[in-house]
């Protein structure tokens, strides 16, 4: 196996495990503010389970990075070392930018989530500002589609 090959499959590794790992924290902190909020406030359940899901969207984006990159064609033998080397630095890109967004984003909705139990009106603000640092991982996201579409 050539050092390319290994290269871009170090970069999808890498977009898998961070943007998951960015997942796994925001959902977890978001997830704790909610049981939180429920010893306070149990009739905004729906809206608590919302918010602590939305940092895991990231993850996703990690995901549908790594199957745009598999269904290209391009990981084979013949690969380049360009090639490699763009699909580790698209990995590496978006992994790091799904990981910090999702764990900003988890908290901003930890905090929202405390507001809503605390009894303010606080569901449709904490989404709308909770959008802001995902729109980095969309934007990464649609960087390795187009990075991934050149080569």
């Amino acid at each position: 196996m050539g050092a390319a090959i290994i290269l871009a499959y170090l970069g999808l590794a890498l977009m898998i495990a961070l943007s998951g790992i960015g997942s796994a924290v925001g959902v977890s902190i978001a997830g704790s503010a909610s049981i939180g909020a429920l010893k306070k406030n149990s009739n905004a359940f729906g809206s608590y389970m919302l918010l602590s899901a939305l940092a895991g969207t990231q993850g996703l984006y990690g995901f549908g990075g790594f199957f745009i990159i598999n269904t290209s064609g391009i990981l084979n033998e013949s690969i380049t070392m360009l090639q490699g080397i763009s699909i580790l630095a698209c990995g590496i890109a978006l992994g790091v930018v799904c990981l910090v967004s999702a764990i900003k984003q988890g908290q901003i909705c930890a905090h929202g989530i405390s507001g809503i139990g605390s009894g303010f009106d606080l569901f449709g603000k904490t989404m709308v500002l909770a959008v802001f640092p995902e729109l980095y991982a969309i934007i990464s996201f649609a960087a390795t589609f187009l990075i991934v579409s050149g080569l």
